[in-house]
Order: structure tokens, then C-alpha cells, then sequence
């Protein structure tokens, strides 16, 4: 199987939910981040980096104890493809493929990584990436074959992430996903209807 690594965006100013950083919000009794530090964390592609950059030294602090390769974004502010080339900078260079999980999407389970990985192994000819869908739409996390796609996220800029590069493309391998992969939080109020499902 190819080697597959996991990067967690952990670096955006969160500017919609308010003054406080989103990624810290409390969901019972757990920042926001953690959630998605600890699924991408139960699940099995190594190594997982996070990626940090808006209240990085308190970010950092909300993920203490964990089992991931911490690395800063100076350039968060230029928004997302920056944060995500950065995660990818770091992980080794044997990593033929990555997950890139977003810190504010707290319902997403090693399970929903796990089967974006063993999607990926078990294609033939080797996808360009392999997205959850539900309902005809896309969602997150989502695998991109870094062999296949390295220039083209090389040349990403502001805050788009992996969507853009593959809009369109015949070789994304789309499997079935749920609320928990279309669901991100960006406002108090989302995230109060969430305390107490998740």
C-alpha cells in the first residue's frame, strides 16, 4: 500500500465565528480542533501534521499531548493554499498520497479517513484524489495523490484549498459520504446545535 500522511488545517483567522478563536471553541467540554486532531489521529495514515498559524502558541496549547508533527504557517493570512503547502512541505518524502482534514469539522471520524485511504489503495489506475459526496457535493476530508497532483497545489493561491484543482476532473474517485463530511463550523450558533450530537 502506499504511504499515505495526514494534514490538519489548523492555521485560518476563523473571521466569520467572531472575536474568539474558533478553532478553540469548547465542544463538550473539548476545543473544537482537538476533535479533529484525535479522529485524524485514531485513524491510520502516518505521520499527521497540523498546521498552525492564527493563535498558533494557543492552538498549540489546545493539542498538547497529541502524537503530531506541529509546524507554523507565517503566511496564514494569505489564506488556505498557503497552510496547505505548508502541511505538505513537511510530511516525508515517501508519502505518495495526504488527507487533509479540516480543523472545524468535529463530526469526522477515523472512519470517514480510514475510507478515503483504503479507497485510494484498492483504485486502479491510482486516482488524482478521492472525495466523500452526499447529495451530488463534495465534502471534506478529502486524499490528493501528491504524485499526481504536486504542480497544480504548487500553483494554488488564497483561500481555496483542494476543490478548485479538481473541479472537473475525470480521475477523482468520489465516495458515498454523510452530514458529518459536509459539515464545517462557522458561527456560534452552529456549533451550540452541535454540542449535543457530537
Amino acid at each position: 500500500m502506499s504511504e499515505i500522511g495526514t494534514v490538519l488545517l489548523a492555521a485560518g483567522l476563523g473571521s466569520r465565528f467572531g472575536p474568539e478563536p474558533k478553532l478553540l471553541a469548547p465542544l463538550n467540554g473539548m476545543p473544537l480542533v482537538r476533535h479533529a486532531a484525535m479522529a485524524a489521529l485514531a485513524a491510520r495514515p502516518r505521520p499527521v501534521v497540523a498546521v498552525l498559524g492564527a493563535h498558533a502558541d494557543r492552538v498549540r496549547d489546545a493539542l498538547a499531548g497529541l502524537d503530531l508533527i506541529l509546524t507554523v504557517n507565517p503566511d496564514f493570512r494569505l489564506g488556505l493554499a498557503t497552510s496547505l503547502r505548508a502541511g505538505l512541505a513537511v510530511l516525508p518524502p515517501a508519502c505518495a498520497a495526504a488527507v487533509v482534514v479540516l480543523g472545524d469539522m468535529p463530526l469526522v471520524t477515523a472512519a470517514h479517513i480510514d475510507r478515503l485511504a483504503q479507497a485510494f489503495a484498492g483504485a486502479a489506475p491510482e486516482p488524482a484524489a478521492v472525495a466523500p459526496v452526499q447529495d451530488g457535493r463534495r465534502g471534506n476530508p478529502v486524499l490528493l495523490n501528491l504524485r499526481r497532483l504536486a504542480p497544480d497545489i504548487a500553483g494554488l493561491s488564497g483561500d481555496h484549498g483542494a476543490g478548485r484543482l479538481l473541479r472537473g476532473r475525470p480521475d477523482v474517485l468520489e465516495i458515498p459520504g454523510d452530514l458529518s463530511t459536509a459539515l464545517d463550523i462557522d458561527t456560534p450558533s452552529g456549533l451550540a446545535g452541535l454540542a449535543t450530537t457530537a
